[in-house]
């Protein structure tokens, strides 16, 4: 395999040339259908999904790649973005959502070094697909991304580009109706790179650091690594995580065919539109009960357990501080309970007016990692992340999400997810450390969130 390089910082459109985007509607095109479609033509594939927001994009091919590596990826990808679509034309506009669009993420540290895990992966990976599919509300609409040469007019490829769009349509009319399918599980052998013991102490020594007021907080993961004897279903993957994590944030990053990023994230790290921005505060979890009377006892122990609280809130006031610099009139709702089919989580939404329209981009860089995945303070806990965890984090509880024209998007805390090559799917989970953290119910509380993965590809946890 040949290794990426960074990307050549001649301008992308002397790269690639001018972007022109052409789109129509394609009513009965599922979004299964699409993915699947793209899996059998052997594509990268790129999925976001918020029933919160009724809306839902998925892309494969590629028609534009932007990769960058360092201290300045932020930086260097909103340059990019910014440079990719301020010279792009979009012909015969009527859904603005069918627009194209940048999937992509990044990796949770500046640092990050591609290992076998992640090989496919780098620091910063943004990806503009060819075929673009939204869905609104039901509505939906497929775009073509493709360039033309700056001296050239882009009237004359109206008529060609939708004709390719026909085509396409055609084709995915094969599967217009395909539902992710349930197969049955294979045989797998499921191993956990760091042992109870292991975590045991990290837990012990972060926590007498607390004492010591070296720190406040530390977010702890681990890992399960699963071997199977074929290649992983992602599509089936996908399809019982819509079923059964519908109020999250579902996403896929599959760069590469069969080299896979996914999950379902209840947690969003921010999204802007325009000057208006929102996020969370998602600290502090507990299981679901039996039944409705037992549910509302754990959400009441939730609510009082001083914490559960008091981890919550090192979050809520890291993000308002955060968020107080770049921000006009923030507002902190009330804490209540962010219900999920297997866990609960105290929750806490924020929202403000950002001070200038510059778009997405560096409100993730001011906000990754929050406190929520990272510690406080910052400097210290990604130092001790490093330190305490065997196997580099990669993308886990990093930045993932769409960035548009517009330098609008969204993006997730990826969490809950997992990252498939070929029989091999690497699972993260982690839990947050405070000074009155105890080691086994922080174990406990990892394998609670193991669960979406591990059911996800019909395993018991």
């Amino acid at each position: 395999m040949t290794m990426a390089t960074p990307t050549d910082y001649k301008s992308l459109n002397e790269q690639y040339g001018r972007l022109v985007s052409v789109s129509m509607p394609c009513p009965d095109i599922t979004l299964s259908g699409f993915l699947r479609h793209a899996h059998e033509q052997n594509q990268p594939r790129f999925y976001w999904e918020s029933n919160r927001d009724r809306v839902a994009f998925a892309g494969f091919g590629t028609a534009v790649e932007i990769m960058e590596w360092g201290e300045d990826r932020f930086a260097d990808v909103e340059r990019r973005t910014k440079e990719l679509f301020d010279q792009s034309i979009v012909l015969d506009e009527v859904e603005p959502l069918a627009a194209p669009r940048l999937f992509g993420g990044f990796a949770f540290r500046d640092d990050f070094v591609p290992d076998a895990a992640w090989a496919d992966f780098t620091p910063a990976h943004f990806v503009l697909p060819h075929y673009q599919l939204v869905s609104i509300s039901g509505d939906k609409w497929l775009t073509i991304n493709t360039h033309m040469p700056v001296e050239e007019t882009p009237d004359d490829y109206l008529g060609e580009l939708r004709e390719a769009l026909i085509e396409r349509i055609e084709a995915l009319r094969e599967t217009a109706q395909t539902r992710f399918e349930q197969h049955a599980p294979t045989s797998k052998q499921v191993t956990y790179p760091m042992p109870y013991e292991t975590w045991m102490n990290n837990i012990t020594d972060a926590t007498n650091r607390m004492k010591q007021h070296e720190l406040n907080k530390v977010v702890l993961s681990r890992v399960a690594e699963v071997r199977f004897d074929k290649p992983v279903d992602i599509d089936s993957a996908l399809g019982y995580l819509a079923d059964h994590y519908a109020e999250c944030y579902r996403f896929l990053f599959e760069p590469r065919p069969g080299r896979a990023f996914y999950g379902a994230t209840p947690e969003l790290l921010v999204g802007v539109h325009g000057q208006l921005v929102n996020t969370m505060g998602l600290a502090g979890s507990i299981q679901r009960g039996k039944d409705r009377d037992e549910d509302n006892a754990f959400a009441t122990t939730l609510l009082n357990d001083p914490k559960e609280r008091y981890e919550h809130q090192l979050v809520v006031d890291m993000l308002t501080e955060r968020m107080g610099t770049i921000t006009d009139h923030l507002q902190t709702g009330d804490t209540g309970i962010y219900k999920l089919s297997n866990i609960q989580h105290l929750y806490t939404a924020i929202e403000g007016r950002l001070k200038t329209d510059s778009g997405i981009i560096p409100v993730v860089e001011a906000l990754h990692p929050t406190p929520a995945l990272g510690g406080d303070p910052r400097d210290v806990a990604m130092q001790l992340i490093g330190d305490y965890e065997p196997v580099p984090r990669g993308w886990y509880a990093a930045p993932v999400g769409w960035v548009d024209r517009h330098m609008n998007g969204q993006f997730g805390v990826a969490i809950r997810s997992a990252v498939a090559q070929g029989k091999r799917v690497w699972m993260y989970a982690g839990a947050g450390i405070v000074k009155d953290s105890i080691p086994q119910k922080e174990w406990d509380e990892t394998a609670l969130k193991f669960r979406p993965m591990m059911d996800a590809l019909e395993m018991s946890s």
